[in-house]
């Protein structure tokens, strides 16, 4: 082969080179992903032993992963490394939000039917909760919300049943955010939304009455729906006219969707 053959059979050898070397960084990305997934929250250290990658490369991995939104410090005392909600919601959509309603019907019916209720489906996305399902009461006058009716977290019992399962630097981000759209009611400020959720994180569930600020006629009482690590990825909420609404319930009522929310939880962290 002369010399000019050589010359031109090196670039190709060299694309092919860092053809390779940019596939196995993928890999090596992906893997780390995958094992956070698994494990979390966990270390570097442990993450270079149980993936066999060296420190220095598992770390390049986990910044890309947290500039591209997929992990992200839960322990910052201890540096270990967590999913992000954006994961957990993809992982719903992968999974198909009919999916979801499927395997929530059966506990959103007999909700439905034990209280004669309406009963609500939603899922958290981003700052908002979107409405997936419904199981309507049969009674004349009832609560009703379209399903893909879009609000923001805090405006909702499901709402805010989710954000009481959120790190306190989430919900800092989320209080953060004005609700411009809503500016004909009264928000409520961020130390009352505060202790509606640290009393929400206490009884381990929201509780909407007479003091609702979006909706003041309806009542409402939710519980979050978890998955395996504990993430809230959607809540269950029992929604009833306020005319309706026995106070002397609330421990019953929030009991039965409790009880509905554990068992869709159960469900879809089933492997």
């Amino acid at each position: 082969m002369s010399t000019g053959e050589r010359g031109k059979d090196a670039p190709g050898q060299d694309e092919s080179g860092s053809g390779v070397r940019s596939m196995n960084s993928v890999l090596s990305t992906l893997r780390v992903f995958e094992e956070v997934a698994l494990r979390q929250p966990i270390g570097v250290s442990e993450l270079a032993r149980v993936t066999r990658i060296p420190k220095s490369s598992v770390q390049r991995c986990l910044v890309t992963l947290d500039q591209a939104g997929w992990l992200r410090v839960v322990d910052p005392a201890h540096a270990r490394w967590g999913v992000t909600m954006k994961v957990l919601a993809l992982g719903l959509r992968g999974a198909g939000e009919q999916d979801l309603r499927e395997v929530a019907g059966p506990a959103m019916k007999a909700l439905a039917a034990e209280t004669d209720e309406t009963v609500h489906l939603g899922l958290r996305d981003g700052s908002d909760y979107v409405v997936v399902a419904r199981e309507d009461s049969t009674q004349i006058v009832r609560v009703f919300l379209e399903i893909g009716t879009r609000l923001p977290l805090r405006a909702t019992s499901g709402g805010v049943a989710i954000m009481a399962h959120l790190e306190d630097a989430e919900v800092d981000e989320l209080l953060r955010q004005e609700l411009t759209e809503f500016s004909e009611f009264p928000v409520p400020g961020s130390a009352e939304l505060r202790r509606e959720i640290a009393q929400t994180a206490e009884r381990g569930y929201a509780l909407n009455v007479s003091s609702s600020w979006y909706r003041p006629h309806v009542a409402s009482v939710a519980a979050a729906v978890t998955n395996s690590a504990g993430h809230p990825v959607a809540a269950l909420t029992l929604s009833i006219p306020e005319m309706r609404y026995d106070n002397s319930r609330e421990k019953d009522l929030a009991r039965l969707v409790i009880a509905a929310a554990d068992q869709i939880s159960r469900l879809i962290s089933a492997p």
